[in-house]
C-alpha cells in the first residue's frame, strides 16, 4: 500500500485502487510509503510511514487493527515532526527559532510558544549539569564549522573570538510568561543536540493519542518506542557502531549490534557523515562549546534512556566530554546507559558504563532487563 502525496492532498492506494483524504498542507514535498505486513497476533497488524523531515528520513511503525486507525495515526505523527521543524530548526530561517535569532540582541524579554520554551528549558538544564559541554548558545559556532567543513579551513582566529564573545550561559536568559532574552549581538541558537528527541518524543506522544500501543519512530537511527510487537519481547534495534553509516564505510572489526527496546530510545551521536580533515586533523560536526572547536577524532556514542529528548541531549553531550568523564557523566545520569566506539593509534577502542551489556535489553518500566557487564 502506497501513500503518494501532493502539496494539498495525498492519495491512498489499496490494492491499486486509489483513494483520498483532506490533509494540512506540508510543510516540505514529502511522501508517505505504507506497507501492512501480518503480525503474530490476529487483531494487529503492522504498518509503516515515511517522510522527509529535518534533513532526514523519518519511518513511522505502529501496529493496529485497521489500515484507517494506522493512516490516521501515522500520519498525525508525522505531521507533528513537521510542524516542529518549523519551531525548531537553525536551517530554516522561518522557523520560530531562526526568526527568535535574527532579533539578537533582544530589546524586551520575547515571548516564545510552548514548544521552543520546553525545549530550551530542557536544553538549559543540560548545559548546566554539564558545565557548558552542551550549551543552546553555540550556534554561532555551528555556522563557523559549516563553513569549514566547504572550505576545508579552520575558522580564523577572530572569527572564533567574535563567536565566543557571542555565546556562552551569560548570552540567553529565560524570563517569566515564556519569554526569552537574547543579551548580545550576532548570537545564534542551535537546538540540533536536543531537538530531534524532542520531536520523536512528541510523535510518540500522538501515536499514543490516537490509541497506537506499540508503536517506532526512528529519524535515521534516532529512534523511540512505545509498548513493544505482538508476541515479542521488545522492539529488537539494529546500533552501527560509529553512527549510521554507509555500507563501505561500516567497521569490520566492530559489526552493527542489537538490543531489544520496550518505552525507551536509543541514539547513536557520530561523525560518519558530518566531519572535516584539516591539517590531517579530523574534526567533527559537534561542536564542544567550551572552546569553539569540533570534537576531534572519530568517534561514536551510543546512548540508552528512557526518552529520546534525554537521549539525543545525552549523546551530543557524551561526544563533547570524551569516553572517562563521558562514562562518569553516564553514571550520575539516572536509567541510562552509554556505550563509547573510537579509534586510537589505529586501533578500536570501547568504553561502556557499568551497566551496559552487548545483548542490552531496556525497559524504561523495568530498567535493565540482562546482568551487569
Amino acid at each position: 500500500m502506497i501513500f503518494s502525496a501532493s502539496r494539498r492532498q495525498t492519495q491512498f492506494y489499496l490494492n491499486g485502487v486509489s483513494y483520498s483524504s483532506q490533509m494540512v498542507l506540508w510543510v516540505l514535498i514529502s511522501f508517505i510509503l505504507l506497507s501492512q505486513i501480518p503480525a503474530n497476533a490476529a487483531s494487529l497488524s503492522r504498518y509503516q510511514g515515511t517522510r522527509r523531515c529535518m534533513g532526514v528520513t523519518w519511518t513511522v511503525t505502529a501496529f493496529a487493527e485497521s489500515i484507517s486507525k494506522a493512516e490516521k495515526a501515522i500520519t498525525a505523527a508525522l505531521d507533528e515532526v513537521s510542524r516542529l521543524e518549523q519551531v525548531l530548526s537553525d536551517y530554516k530561517p522561518t522557523s520560530e527559532l531562526c526568526q527568535l535569532s535574527a532579533l539578537a540582541p533582544t530589546l524586551s524579554p520575547t515571548p516564545v510558544s510552548p514548544e521552543l520554551w520546553e525545549v530550551l528549558v530542557q536544553a538549559t538544564a543540560w548545559r548546566d549539569r554539564s558545565h557548558g559541554a552542551f550549551d543552546p548558545t553555540v550556534g554561532v559556532f555551528t555556522d563557523l564549522w559549516r563553513k569549514s567543513r566547504q572550505t576545508k579551513r579552520m575558522p580564523l582566529a577572530r572569527e572564533l573570538v567574535a563567536a565566543r564573545n557571542a555565546s556562552g550561559p551569560d548570552t540567553l536568559r529565560l524570563e517569566d510568561g515564556h519569554k526569552v532574552s537574547l543579551l548580545k549581538p550576532d548570537m545564534r541558537l542551535d537546538l540540533g543536540g536536543i531537538g530531534m528527541g524532542f520531536a520523536i518524543d512528541q510523535g510518540l506522544n500522538i501515536l499514543k493519542d490516537n490509541d497506537i500501543v506499540a508503536g517506532m519512530i526512528d529519524a535515521s537511527g534516532d529512534i523511540g518506542v512505545i509498548g513493544r510487537p505482538p508476541n515479542s519481547a521488545g522492539w529488537r534495534v539494529e546500533v552501527d557502531a560509529l553512527g549510521r553509516q554507509p555500507e563501505k564505510n561500516r567497521c569490520e572489526d566492530l559489526p552493527p549490534f542489537f538490543i531489544t527496546l520496550e518505552d525507551a530510545s536509543v541514539t547513536t551521536s557520530g561523525d560518519a557523515f558530518q566531519a572535516v580533515e584539516i591539517e590531517g586533523i579530523r574534526y567533527s560536526h559537534i561542536v564542544d562549546p567550551r572552546t569553539g572547536i569540533g570534537v576531534v577524532g572519530s568517534t561514536g556514542v551510543t546512548v540508552i534512556a528512557p526518552d529520546a529528548t534525554t537521549a539525543d541531549a545525552l549523546a551530543t553531550t557524551l561526544s563533547v566530554l570524551g569516553p572517562e568523564a563521558g562514562c562518569e557523566f553516564v553514571e550520575q545520569t539516572k536509567d541510562c546507559l552509554a556505550r563509547f566506539v573510537w579509534y586510537e593509534a589505529g586501533q578500536i577502542r570501547v568504553q561502556t558504563s557499568s551497566r551496559w551489556s552487548t545483548q542490552t535489553s531496556y525497559s524504561s518500566q523495568k530498567k535493565i532487563k540482562t546482568g551487569h557487564k
